[in-house]
């Protein structure tokens, strides 16, 4: 009789220790994550302590300028702003053209703060944002994946988040673009829907969102759940982005958003499907259910012809150039150069992937398999986001931004799947057994070490390869560190050697520095909303001196800037680019043609070069004086001497050069004012020889 009081006493003190185990487990979890966004923001300030509090990069210098405004001048203005100081005469609505959300984020925290009395500087908050919101993404990793496998699973895709090195490399202080906050807002997004469905990049969300309610109906998977996660999503998330005026109408305009509103149709149709179902007889139902899907597919159809005939009279059929380059990744090399120009939008090479993620790539296709044991609606989701941001990533290196997270979850489910099992074995094995012990100890200290190779690894691509700001560059010899600062240096002296309303021409790489730091008119920028704009820019510098000098003359520029690496080996300067500029310029000007700067394919500045390339502006304002300084002209990034040495420039004058030549600035010569004059005086010269001469010869162009 004493075994079951024994057992019944036994259950309070089970449900007691249960209790107790949950408490502590829920207190330690989010002592680790304190320490896991600890983590997150300070392994991203390795640039403050390296270098200085500094913006990165070109376009966080657009965005900081415009955060500026904000905060000066307020909301009002910004929405209204017209910005006369870029793409000149053009200018640009900043307000009906800008995503908002970066700049109302970092000016609504800098306000709060200056509410509280710490007066913090703009630029200090615009520095620290991205480190802020990592470790918020790293929290918002935690709950998806809570959602899809549990605490444990989302404590470790949680720490993998923190430390990956591609969304470091994003979102390290001072890397002040759009991304600092979208891969929070991003995968937050995702947990909220995936918590709607357990409770019962922009385009890319709207998208995936559609593409998994669609897998849950095909694979017999809906629910009222379902449908109140996915129908609200829909109408409120279309209303909210139109009235975002860059977005406004493209939110029902544009394909990209098409296959919500198709799935829109399906869900509803699905729906009223099942409602009848449970009022209609067996036989009642099959009539009825042939009726409703009757009236759905025509309902569709027509809507399918609403739309073919609104993007019918696109030339891309109603997508973006970036989206048509996703779908077809050889569509912007093909037709719109100036996106396959950008770095970012470069396929990636199978190196970036273990640089980016490291050992994850092995852990994800183990994650994926652990997502279908068992699969549900949030571990479908999660297979659904890998699959697709795998793929994308594979078409822009840029979108590795986009993989990280979708890695770091998988990978997190697999780690806790694998240390689940292995604990459990150590737990609930027998006294006796020692084995199997053996066995699972070495497997743990296996995935410990990898553990540690992943973090040294984080930790010194945090530290090396993604803290060096663009604008200050450094590199290590035997006589120790080296620092470039020719870029902060050029923009100082055009801000303080030029008149304020000075018109600078360049690429449009460095038009958003341009205005920021030195506060000049620029003519071209990162915007690149105006290809015709920079095809004019692309024309001049492959024009010959006298014809660029015209076309610069007649956009009322006075100064125009170049960037040139021949001296200290900088590779990403305008000669390199320069190809760009030609295909550019070409796709809207026609007599400027790209094998003209060729010789028998090859792209070469040297005495093989072709006559074209020689005498173009960029060649001679990259290369002008180069001689002098080693007395023979050896470019130290094409590694090899230049073939036009020694020349003068006409039109053009030299007004500064930066201390490593990384940066030359020139001034365009005024129109000369005794041209005419000497015009006539060589005509009343050959009128005195003879009249047969005079009559025989014509009139020659001055500039030529």
């Amino acid at each position: 009789m004493a075994a079951p009081e024994a057992s019944t006493a036994a259950v309070p003190t089970l449900y007691t220790n249960n209790t107790l185990r949950n408490a502590f487990g829920g207190v330690l979890s989010f002592f680790i994550l304190l320490l896991i966004g600890v983590l997150a923001f300070s392994i991203r300030l390795f640039s403050v302590i390296k270098y200085e509090s500094v913006i990165h990069e070109f376009d966080p210098y657009f965005n900081y300028r415009v955060t500026q405004f904000l905060t000066k001048k307020g909301i009002y203005e910004f929405w209204n702003w017209f910005d006369d100081r870029t793409w000149y005469p053009l200018g640009r609505v900043i307000g009906g053209t800008v995503y908002p959300g970066l700049t109302l984020t970092a000016g609504t925290i800098w306000w709060l703060l200056n509410s509280l009395n710490i007066p913090l500087s703009v630029e200090t908050v615009c520095v620290f944002t991205a480190p802020i919101f990592s470790a918020f993404a790293s929290w918002a990793t935690y709950l998806l994946t809570k959602e899809v496998k549990g605490a444990g699973a989302g404590l470790t895709s949680a720490v993998l988040l923190a430390m990956v090195p591609s969304y470091i490399s994003r979102s390290v202080a001072g890397s002040y673009d759009n991304e600092a906050v979208a891969i929070f807002a991003l995968i937050f997004t995702f947990y909220l829907y995936l918590k709607v469905c357990s409770w019962g990049g922009y385009t890319f969300i709207i998208n995936l969102i559609p593409m998994h309610v669609l897998l849950c109906i095909v694979t017999g998977r809906y629910s009222s759940r379902l449908y109140i996660a996915y129908a609200p999503l829909v109408v409120l998330g279309t209303l909210l982005a139109a009235l975002v005026p860059v977005v406004g109408f493209n939110a029902v305009m544009t394909s990209e958003h098409f296959a919500s509103f198709l799935v829109f149709i399906i869900i509803h149709v699905v729906a009223f499907v099942y409602y009848i179902k449970g009022i209609l007889s067996p036989k009642m139902f099959k009539v009825a259910v042939t009726l409703v899907v009757t009236v759905g597919l025509a309902v569709c159809c027509a809507v399918i012809a609403v739309l073919i005939a609104l993007v019918a009279s696109s030339p891309t059929k109603g997508w973006s150039g970036r989206s048509l380059s996703l779908l077809d990744p050889t569509y912007a090399s093909k037709y719109i150069p100036i996106i396959a120009s950008v770095s970012e939008h470069q396929p990636p090479t199978w190196p970036s992937y273990f640089m980016d993620i490291n050992v994850l790539a092995f852990l994800v296709p183990a994650g994926i398999i652990a997502c279908f044991l068992p699969l549900s609606d949030a571990s479908s989701f999660v297979v659904l986001y890998i699959a697709t941001s795998v793929y994308f990533s594979g078409v822009m290196v840029r979108l590795m931004l986009v993989l990280a997270p979708a890695a770091c979850i998988t990978s997190g489910i697999a780690l806790s799947e694998a240390f689940d099992v292995l604990t459990g074995s150590i737990k609930f094995q027998l006294p006796g057994v020692t084995s199997n012990a053996e066995v699972d100890a070495g497997e743990t200290s296996s995935d410990t070490s990898e553990a540690q190779t992943d973090e040294v690894h984080s930790v010194w691509a945090a530290a090396e390869a993604y803290s060096a700001p663009s604008i200050v560059l450094t590199t290590r010899s035997h006589d120790g560190l080296h620092v470039f600062d020719d870029f902060r240096e050029a923009y100082a002296w055009l801000s303080h050697n030029t008149d304020v309303n000075d018109k600078v021409a360049s690429w449009w790489d460095y038009g958003y520095q341009t205005t920021a730091m030195a506060n000049r008119t620029v003519i071209v920028d990162n915007n690149t909303w105006n290809n015709t704009h920079i095809a004019t820019v692309g024309t001049a510098m492959s024009s010959p001196e006298r014809a660029a000098w015209e076309i610069f003359h007649s956009l009322d520029v006075k100064y125009v800037l170049v960037v040139f690496g021949g001296l200290i080996g900088y590779p990403s300067d305008d000669i390199n680019k320069f190809l760009w500029m030609v295909r550019i310029g070409g796709g809207v000007f026609p007599h400027i043609k790209e094998p003209d700067y060729l010789r028998d394919g090859q792209y070469r500045i040297d005495s093989q070069a072709t006559p074209t390339m020689l005498n173009c502006l960029m060649y001679k304002l990259s290369y002008y004086r180069f001689v002098e300084t080693d007395g023979k002209a050896y470019d130290r990034v094409r590694r090899t001497e230049i073939g036009k040495k020694y020349f003068k420039l006409t039109h053009f004058e030299e007004v500064f050069t930066t201390h490593h030549w990384m940066v030359r600035i020139y001034k365009l010569k005024p129109l000369k004012n005794r041209i005419r004059g000497k015009a006539k005086k060589s005509k009343l010269k050959t009128s005195s020889t003879s009249s047969s001469k005079r009559s025989g010869t014509k009139k020659k162009n001055p500039w030529q």
